[in-house]
């Protein structure tokens, strides 16, 4: 055989070093759990209804050895999440509570994330243009599935509840009406004034089980509304807090880990655009005003201790492709908030 190419080729190939002044597993961490929600994200509801968002949600649970539970359709009104059910009750996959809980000792911190698989508008429905990246309405339970990760991973010394409403808001012969007064697990009556304001019904629920369990740090995250993103954009996460040391924490931190957010107030003069006539709450207040601030308004009346509560409302999507930003899921916030994390406890 004869050699057709002695030379010796150069490596042009090129490679990431890693710098020694980094912690690169820690990084590798934060990297597979942001991987981990944008793969939520981004299937397609056919692929991540309820059920398949519970799988993921049980697998991550199985990787740190936490607990992991849910409560399933019928039983949900057993026992008294009757507003997740009300939302998820014309899906053809049944409406869930998904609890995952992990460690003894140390703070408690809830997550509660928004896991609305799928949002048709219910009999308000969407126009088709609205309708289509709706499969990302799930966006804020893989924001706090993919902030849970960075937590157990590092072995933070919390006892940590993840808390996730898995639903689809369809639209069936069973669907939940326009006119309707709801119960809420905290007993507050809600007039259902928009089928499409879905979100913060099942957060609500949700937000009462973990006050119950007075968490010294509670946490939501949301694809809740439009107007978050008339507010601030696409890019930035607006956040609402009561304290304002906390405030000036997250934004700190979320400069330093490119995830930026953004405090909005809990204005308390909007309170009365949230009280209907016929009811305690009202999911849609008339008018359009100040629509990102009365969805958390709205949220804190299910939160017994206020001061402990940060509600984050998210976008949980690129429409472009960017730096370390492809087109399609993201995560907003989770970065900010693991970083700021232990200064925040100290509140």
């Amino acid at each position: 055989m004869f050699l057709t190419n002695i030379k010796t080729k150069k490596d042009t190939q090129a490679y990431l070093v890693e710098p020694k002044t980094i912690n690169s597993k820690r990084i590798l961490q934060i990297a597979e759990a942001e991987a981990f929600a944008r793969d939520l994200i981004n299937t397609p509801t056919s692929d991540m209804g309820p059920e398949n968002l519970a799988l993921a949600a049980k697998s991550l649970a199985n990787k740190f050895n936490a607990h992991y539970s849910e409560i399933v359709g019928e039983e949900l009104i057993e026992k008294n999440f009757p507003l997740i059910h009300s939302v998820g009750r014309a899906s053809s996959q049944e409406p869930r509570l998904l609890t995952i809980k992990h460690g003894n000792k140390g703070p408690k911190v809830t997550l509660v994330g928004k896991g609305v698989c799928f949002d048709t508008g219910g009999l308000n429905i969407k126009p088709g243009r609205s309708m289509g990246l709706m499969k990302k309405d799930m966006g804020g339970a893989a924001n706090v599935l993919a902030l849970a990760s960075m937590i157990l991973s590092a072995n933070m010394d919390v006892q940590l509840t993840v808390l996730i409403p898995a639903v689809e808001n369809s639209i069936s012969g069973n669907s939940f009406r326009p006119g309707d007064i709801l119960k809420a697990r905290n007993e507050c009556t809600v007039e259902i004034n928009n089928t499409d304001a879905e979100g913060r019904l099942v957060l609500a629920d949700a937000l009462s089980l973990a006050s119950e369990e007075n968490p010294d740090l509670l946490i939501s995250m949301a694809t809740l509304t439009g107007a978050a993103r008339v507010a601030v954009g696409s890019d930035i996460a607006p956040f609402f807090t009561e304290q304002n040391q906390v405030s000036e924490i997250l934004k700190t931190s979320g400069e330093a880990q490119s995830d930026p957010v953004w405090p909005l107030p809990f204005w308390d003069p909007y309170e009365n655009l949230i009280e209907p006539d016929y009811a305690d709450l009202d999911n849609a207040p008339s008018g359009g005003f100040g629509g990102a601030i009365t969805a958390a308004l709205f949220l804190r009346r299910f939160v017994s201790k206020p001061s402990s509560y940060i509600h984050f409302d998210i976008y949980s999507w690129s429409d472009t492709n960017k730096p370390g930003l492809p087109k399609g899921g993201i995560t907003q916030g989770p970065r900010a908030i693991f970083n700021a994390l232990p200064k925040i406890l100290k509140f």
